[in-house]
Order: C-alpha cells, then structure tokens, then sequence
C-alpha cells in the first residue's frame, strides 16, 4: 500500500475514534440526565420548598476513576430551566412535563 493510502486510513480511523467517543459521552451525558429527573422525583423535589441537596452537584478534585456525568448534566438541565437551583444550592424540578 502506497505511503498516501496508508494516511488516509489512519485519518479515517482517527475520525472514526474520535466520533465514537463524542457519542458515547452523549449517551453517558443522556443516561446521567435521566438519573437527576429520577433522583429529584423519586425525592419529591417538585418545588423550592421541596428542594433537595445532590451530592454530585460539584465534581471532586479527590475523586479518580471513571467520570462523572452528573455535575455536567445537571448544569445543562438549570441551564435549559428544566431543574431550578434556591440560593442555598438546593435543587428541584422546573418543568412539571418531565
């Protein structure tokens, strides 16, 4: 295979690569929305009187491993008003359709 062959394969894998990882953090961002409406439901935070405190509202410089999804998502759903933050980082559900 010529030199000229070989680089587009390999830009084509890259771009490949580079494709499946973007998609699976918006699976592994989706599946952490889902997990906050959940949790916020489950919990009966419906209002700001109700609000609750969620644990993984911040990301932890300590903590290793896999990444976290949560602190990502949940900045997305109060920046789109469908989770409401009170003044004392409580958080609870906006839109009463989710």
């Amino acid at each position: 295979m010529t030199e000229t062959g070989e680089i587009i394969i390999s830009v084509l894998i890259l771009g490949a690569a580079i494709l499946f990882t973007r998609q699976f953090h918006a699976w592994k961002i989706k599946r952490a929305y889902l997990s906050i409406i959940e949790d916020l439901k489950s919990q009966g935070a419906l209002t700001p009187d109700t609000a609750i405190n969620l644990p993984y509202s911040q990301r932890s410089l300590i903590k290793f491993g896999l990444r976290d999804h949560r602190p990502t998502a949940l900045k997305a759903l109060v920046n789109e008003n469908i989770v409401g933050i009170t003044e004392d980082r409580r958080y609870y559900i906006l839109d009463s359709r989710v």
